[in-house]
Order: structure tokens, then C-alpha cells, then sequence
């Protein structure tokens, strides 16, 4: 029997079972008990993808025959890529989570267009002499792949320039801005369909070109609290990039790797539209962000509106006797680095006796599950964690909400605003326990740049400060209470 079919058919077999840990270990990261597991579980199976592609057909063939020089780039950018994945995600800080995201996205985006682009050369090297016809066939996927890779990547850099704050996060729009977007998607998509028929490298390259500017100008009028919304979608579109490039490549484990990415990345974007009560279409083309707060703390006819201070003490002490405390974090919380101070207040609440409960909105922070991270960080049991639809019936029955660092998530006007940009988006109801403590810096709105109507509620109490200074001055408060 000849050794090669052997080879191709376990290789086969361990793409099938690369797969099946992927599978697996999405499955797992949709609970925070089981996402660790879940992450290492897919990571095995990522490595167990690489290592059987370098056993993988030519390059074994290559390798058995003395040809190790490409096979010695490919282990350098391995060793390369790898160190600097595991450094980074070791000393990123939680506040810079959705950025580092963004970035490993771009730079898949850019490998599956970078892939395209060699595979499409490729083609046109292998046309007889004398011929210009390509099979559409087989050059869609290599065409498409490097669209879509192309919009990925740029699309990515700039969510990772305004996440970062080195690009200005507000929307960036000019008129007639949707009608010249989409005439350069379609002269786009018609030069690919000219390309998947005639071979012309250097028509590819501005192919090329243009995919990359859509990504910039398809992000560019979206506001930086929209980020994760976009960076979701992204996602999506880098693992259909990744589909396209496997089956361009006859890749099988790159076919199922990329599907699931984009199939998850798609599922993930509209829940969380669905979470904000928007639509897809809204998130993209509404410029959402870009309104000012104007008329900053006042109420009809330019009458100011009156917000109630709360001293450390006063807040200590209206915790420390309460049967029950639930504690909304926000981004606030993520920037301040204050998780930690967070669940010594609940342990201190805790051993007097009253029930502490964390809230957590499914878009608060800067990327999904960003909260549930940070207090994971901090060893807040998973058990007292509460999605919005929980807790809010329990509102009424709460004696104190203690909002550190969420904004437009808390904003009452997103029920009966009609005018505001976040109108119809559900909300954390805050605003029907006994009292409400906010803790914020300043007055400054959130995301969606409106100002918030829970701020001016009788029943509301700011605490203005960094969110970790105020929470261990409450921490020695309680203590003393």
C-alpha cells in the first residue's frame, strides 16, 4: 500500500477531530462556568489543526525531501506569532480587552486577503500560454476571500483606533456619504466579477485596494459605543474570509474553523442589536453617538435640575442596614480597575447579613460578557451574577441599587423618550429600588452622548469620584457603620 493515502486519511481524521473540539468549545463559552474550559479545549484544537497542516500533503513530501526552508518560515512565524499572542493576552489590561480583540481580528482579516491574493496569482500562473479566460469556479473563493478579508482588516484597525482613543471615537460622516459608499461597493463588486473570469494581477491589485478603503469607510461614520457591535460583525466576516480561503486552498478544517466564526460572530451581532432594541441597519448607518447632551442638566424652559450629593458616609450606612444591595458595574468600574474593591464591599455587606446581587447588562462594558470578566477576575462567584430579565423584577424589592460606572444602560429616558436615540433599548430598572446610588466621575453622558434622566430622580444619590477611591472609602465606612 502507498504511504501517501495513509497520510492524507489520518490527517483527515485529526482535521475531524480539530473540528469537533471547536464545536465543543464554542459550546462551552456560552456559560461563564464552563467558557475557561471551553477556551482551552478550541486552543487544542487550534494546535492540533497547525501541527497535522504541516504534516499536511506537499509539505510532508517537501519536508522528507530535504526542502525544509519554506517549512522553517512557517514554524518562525508560528514562534513569532505565538509569543507575541500569549504576551499580549497576558499583559493586557481588562479595560483593553475589546481593542485586543479588534486586532487579532484584523489580522486574520488581513492573512485570509494576503491567502487570496497568493492563491490568485497562483491561478494566473498556471494559465497556458496565450490565455486570459479564468474558471469562475475555482477563482470565487480567492476573489471573494480578499474582499472580504480586505474590509475585515481596515475595518478593524480603525474599530482598534477609536476603542484605543489614538482615532476620535465620534462618527465620522460627511454628505452623501451612503450614496458614494455604496457606488464604491458596486464598482468594487464589479471589478471582482470582471476578475473572477479574466486573470489580470495588477487589476487585482486595486481590487485589493478598494476592499480596504470600504472597511475603512464601512467603520468610519460608527461611534465608538457601537464598537462592539462592529466588532462582532467583523468577526463574522473574517471567518467567512477564512471559509473562502479553505475552500480555495481545499482546506477542510479552514471550511468548518471559518463557518463556525462566522456563523457565531453573525448569532453574537444580533443578539446583541436585539439587546439594545436596534436594528443592524440602525447600528450601521444611524451615526449613533454623534448627538451632544444639549441642555445638560435642565428641564423644560431652561430650569436647572437639581442632583442630590451623598457624603461616603450617609451611602455606608444606608447599605449597611439594608436587607438587600444590587450593584449594577459599568465601564466605569473596568476603567477604574475597581472590581476587586467592588467584592470586598460585598463581602463586608454579606457578613452583616444583607443580600448583595450583581446586575449585569448583556451590552454594559465594551464587548460582550466584558463585566462578567472583570468580576470573574475577582473571584465574584458566577451564582451572583444576574441577567437583566432576573433582576429587574426584583427592583422593587430592592432597598439600594449601586450603579458604578454604567450610564446609558440605567437611563429611564430609553422607556418613554421618544426622541432619544436610545428609546425602546431595555434597561436596567435601577430607578424602582428604594434608592439609587451612582457613583461617576462627573455629569459627562455616556456613549450614546444623551444626557441621563436617572441622575435627577428624587430617589437618585451621586457619588462623585474614581470608582475605586469612593468604593474603599465605602469599604472603611461599613466597616465603622
Amino acid at each position: 500500500m502507498n504511504g501517501a493515502p495513509d497520510l492524507k486519511l489520518y490527517v483527515e481524521l485529526a482535521y475531524l477531530v480539530a473540528a469537533i473540539m471547536f464545536i465543543v468549545g464554542l459550546k462551552k463559552l456560552s456559560s461563564p462556568l464552563s467558557a475557561r474550559q471551553g477556551n482551552l479545549i478550541a486552543a487544542w484544537g487550534m494546535g492540533l489543526a497547525v501541527a497535522v497542516t504541516l504534516l499536511d500533503g506537499s509539505m510532508f513530501t517537501k519536508f522528507v525531501g530535504g526542502e525544509l526552508f519554506g517549512l522553517w518560515i512557517i514554524l518562525g512565524g508560528i514562534l513569532i506569532g505565538g509569543v507575541i499572542g500569549a504576551v499580549w493576552a497576558r499583559t493586557v489590561a481588562m479595560t483593553a480587552m475589546p481593542q485586543m480583540v479588534a486586532a487579532f481580528n484584523g489580522s486574520g482579516g488581513l492573512a485570509a486577503a494576503l491567502v487570496s491574493w497568493a492563491e490568485y496569482f497562483k491561478l494566473v500562473r498556471e494559465l497556458p500560454a496565450g490565455t486570459a479566460a479564468m474558471n469562475p469556479g475555482i477563482t470565487f473563493s480567492p476573489v471573494l476571500g480578499a474582499l472580504i478579508g480586505g474590509i475585515s482588516f481596515t475595518g478593524s484597525v480603525l474599530a482598534w483606533g477609536k476603542l484605543q482613543g489614538v482615532i476620535n471615537e465620534k462618527p465620522l460622516t460627511f454628505p452623501g456619504q451612503r450614496p458614494v459608499n455604496m457606488m464604491l461597493f458596486a464598482v468594487t463588486v464589479c471589478l471582482g466579477a470582471w476578475l473572477a473570469f479574466t486573470g489580470n494581477p495588477l487589476a487585482f491589485v486595486v481590487f485589493l485596494a478598494l476592499a480596504l478603503l470600504i472597511g475603512w469607510m464601512f467603520v468610519a461614520p460608527i461611534g465608538g459605543g457601537d464598537m462592539p457591535v462592529v466588532i462582532s460583525l467583523l468577526n463574522s466576516f473574517t471567518g467567512l474570509a477564512t471559509a473562502l480561503t479553505g475552500f480555495a486552498l481545499q482546506n477542510n478544517v479552514l471550511i468548518i474553523s471559518g463557518t463556525l466564526v462566522g456563523a457565531s460572530g453573525t448569532m453574537l451581532t444580533l443578539l446583541m442589536c436585539k439587546a439594545m432594541n436596534r436594528s443592524i441597519g440602525n447600528v450601521l448607518f444611524s451615526a449613533f453617538g454623534s448627538a451632544t447632551a444639549s441642555g445638560v442638566g435642565t428641564g423644560p424652559g431652561g430650569i436647572a435640575k437639581v442632583v442630590r450629593e451623598v457624603s461616603v458616609e450617609d451611602a455606608a450606612v444606608m447599605m449597611a442596614y439594608a436587607r438587600q444591595v444590587v450593584i449594577v458595574p459599568g465601564y466605569g468600574l473596568a476603567v477604574a480597575q475597581a472590581q476587586h474593591v467592588a467584592r470586598e464591599l460585598a463581602d463586608m455587606l454579606e457578613k452583616r447579613g444583607v443580600i448583595v446581587k450583581y446586575s449585569i447588562h448583556p451590552v454594559a462594558g465594551r464587548m460582550p460578557g466584558h463585566m462578567n470578566v472583570l468580576l470573574a477576575e475577582a473571584n465574584v462567584p458566577y451564582t451572583s451574577l444576574y441577567d437583566m430579565d432576573v433582576i429587574n423584577p426584583e427592583m422593587e424589592r430592592t432597598d439600594v441599587a449601586l450603579v458604578i460606572g454604567a450610564n446609558d444602560v440605567v437611563n429611564p429616558a430609553a422607556r418613554y423618550d421618544k426622541s432619544s436615540p436610545i428609546f425602546g433599548m431595555p434597561i436596567l430598572d435601577v430607578d424602582k429600588a428604594a434608592h439609587c446610588i451612582v457613583m461617576k466621575r462627573s455629569m459627562k453622558p455616556g456613549f450614546a452622548g444623551v444626557d441621563n434622566e436617572l441622575f435627577y430622580e428624587k430617589k437618585t444619590m451621586m457619588l462623585f469620584g474614581d470608582a475605586r477611591d469612593s468604593l474603599q472609602k465605602l469599604v472603611n465606612a461599613v466597616k465603622e457603620a
